[in-house]
């Protein structure tokens, strides 16, 4: 193309026609982005899942984390192809508040676990999304350094997607098919965000709640309830001279806990120090764990948590199901924005809007039958 500052009247200047685009570094990776989109059949998924392949495995969890209706179709009948395989790990649900230690921690247990376990394990590392953009960084592999080039470890972080308490919407049926694929041990990490520990509380066998040392009120946590559903309280960096004030700290829940009647389980939770930097007193904090788990198989506490846990996601499915036929409804959609002007407007209440687009949904629900 010939530029016009070429003519005559800018002698002396001269745009030359710039270099060729060069060609793809990589020949692959044209195939690569047509492989991305391709979608399997149900069975090819469930094959390739109980064949311990990480690369279905992963492309399975992409499908249940998708809103597309197709997609959720085809992960539905993943997910039942799985189910008998799956409920053979012990699920591990790990929080505390943000700069506690959570994706160092995780790195550290899972090498120990791995090391006298001889199993696998599934990372599920929830990353909370932007309130305003909507995107994660999905960054928590890259503190997991050890994990993320071990072999026999999986690691999955995915975004929180605007959902309750910050645990992603379907991690629960994205355990069912790491187990299914063979992972005996599953690690739940939450954004610490308060309501994210009641979530994945619901989904796990433990419940291990990190704090940190001489950060204040020590028995803050009894304020939020957190330390009403953790099996377990581990203070992390305990070591060089906050040694001390991690061993303090610790007093004061242990104190702090007998507040508290008996769990439903029937075990009294323990608190541990360790250091996730420097992988002191690991081991004790893995002890703990599955000392606990020992005696809820044991007492049948552990079969009758996870019915109940069962029954509450039957539940919140249903929850879910009725939210999304409501707001994907074309007639609701269309009806919102006028509602929403009439708010704004001062014509009407919220609670009035509320009750309208409702029974505009009921009505035309009643029609359909």
């Amino acid at each position: 193309m010939e530029h016009v500052e070429n003519n005559s009247e800018y002698a002396g200047l001269q745009v030359n026609a710039g270099v060729a685009q060069p060609g793809s570094i990589n020949p692959y990776l044209n195939q690569m982005r047509k492989r991305r989109h391709k979608l399997f059949e149900p069975q090819e998924y469930i094959d390739g899942i109980l064949a311990g392949d990480v690369s279905m495995l992963g492309q399975a969890i992409t499908l249940i984390e998708s809103v597309h209706p197709d997609h959720q179709a085809l992960a539905q009948k993943v997910i039942e192809g799985c189910l008998p395989y799956s409920g053979n790990s012990v699920r591990i649900g790990i929080s505390g508040v943000p700069g506690a230690g959570k994706s160092t921690s995780i790195d550290t247990f899972g090498v120990h676990l791995l090391e006298r376990d001889g199993g696998k394990l599934a990372v599920l590392a929830i990353d909370p999304s932007s309130e305003k953009t909507k995107g994660s960084i999905l960054g928590d592999k890259t503190r997991m350094e050890k994990l993320a080039v071990h072999p026999k470890s999986f690691i999955r972080p995915s975004p929180t997607a605007g959902s309750l308490g910050g645990v992603a919407r379907k991690t629960r049926e994205s355990i069912i098919l790491c187990e299914a694929a063979g992972y005996n041990n599953i690690f739940v990490e939450t954004v610490g965000v308060g309501q994210s520990e009641t979530a994945c509380h619901s989904m796990v066998d433990y419940f291990l709640l990190i704090q940190l040392a001489g950060t204040g009120d020590e028995l803050q946590g009894i304020k939020r309830g957190i330390m009403e559903i953790a099996d377990g309280i581990v203070i992390n960096k305990a070591d060089g001279e906050n040694v001390e004030k991690a061993e303090l700290a610790a007093s004061h829940f242990r104190n702090a806990l007998h507040l508290f009647p008996m769990p439903e389980s029937g075990v009294m939770p323990e608190v541990r120090c360790y250091s996730g930097f420097y992988e002191l007193g690991i081991d004790g904090v893995l002890d703990m764990i599955f000392d606990y788990i020992d005696k809820v198989k044991a007492s049948g506490y552990f079969q009758y948590k996870r019915n109940e846990q069962s029954k509450y996601w039957m539940y919140e499915s249903i929850n879910e199901q009725l939210r999304n036929s409501f707001y994907f409804n074309k007639k609701i959609k269309d009806m919102t924005e006028d509602m929403e002007a009439e708010v704004l407007g001062g014509k009407i209440t919220s609670f009035v809007a509320a009750k309208r687009l409702l029974d505009e949904y009921f009505s035309e629900m009643k029609g359909q039958e």
